[in-house]
């Protein structure tokens, strides 16, 4: 479906990728008649702002209007998905099973929809049995990511075998998913943190190292230094200068949150 642009949209599209949900969200209120790219991108602020109860109220209203778009139930299977972490044990089970049909639904709409396929991938790997979890389930999904993009699926392949224990074969994959795709300083960064994870420092900090050459000053750079410092606990002046900058610097929704970098910051404090 084409969605004709709404006044105002382009604006609050531009504040939502600055984090700046709550003035995105001033914008699309005011706009009367409510499409569902709007309501799409209503869902994404409040999602960012932390209201995952109304992300799934007006991302369900867009999905009444558009029930073929893949990206509104990504969405919401995503909305759903944080309500189910931060409810009840009573009510947590429902969420986290619409999250599950929800991803199952975005990618049922558009099987080339990446982030959609790595959402229902994590979902299955982390979700216990009775909720729709399972390693195979994982398994079959991360074969369909490899086929649209390789680096994807052995990342994909190296969360299963982490999830395996199988630290060896974590490790294979990672270098190849940074082998295929050099540049892409999030596989370098998931290399580190698995690195780290089985007591390589040096190794770690060397793949941090090689993402601070492709991308200098870029703030996930900054946020994971600062992480891999904190968690193996050295450097920790560092790790707060490193935090501070990141605070300062412009963040996207795909950045770690600043909440969780000021978490972090009291960490390096040793508050």
């Amino acid at each position: 479906m084409t969605w004709a642009r709404s006044p105002g949209l382009d604006e609050a599209r531009r504040l939502y990728h600055l984090t700046q949900f709550e003035q995105s969200l001033q914008i699309l209120k005011e706009i009367p008649s409510k499409d569902a790219a709007t309501l799409l991108l209503m869902g994404q602020d409040y999602y960012g702002a932390g209201e995952f109860k109304k992300a799934t109220e007006v991302l369900e209203k867009a999905l009444a209007l558009d029930a073929s778009n893949s990206d509104v139930s990504l969405w919401l299977g995503r909305a759903y998905g944080r309500r189910a972490e931060t409810s009840s044990m009573l009510t947590a089970p429902a969420h986290a099973g619409k999250a599950r049909q929800y991803f199952e639904k975005a990618v049922q709409l558009n099987p080339a929809n990446l982030e959609a396929q790595s959402d229902l991938f994590e979902y299955y790997l982390e979700a216990p049995g009775f909720l729709g979890g399972g390693f195979e389930k994982a398994a079959a999904v991360a074969e369909q990511m490899s086929k649209l993009d390789r680096s994807e699926g052995y990342w994909a392949q190296a969360k299963l075998a982490e999830k395996r224990k199988e630290f060896n074969s974590a490790e294979a994959h990672l270098r190849q998913a940074v082998a295929v795709a050099p540049h892409q300083i999030g596989r370098l960064i998931d290399l580190a943190k698995l690195l780290a994870k089985q007591g390589k420092i040096q190794e770690a900090d060397q793949s941090i190292a090689k993402a601070e050459k492709i991308a200098p000053n870029n703030p996930s750079i900054l946020y994971a230094k600062a992480e891999l410092y904190v968690k193996t606990k050295r450097n920790l002046e560092a790790a707060r200068e490193l935090l501070k900058k990141y605070l300062s610097s412009t963040l996207t929704p795909d950045d770690p949150s600043r909440a969780d970098a000021e978490k972090l910051l009291k960490q390096a404090q040793g508050s």
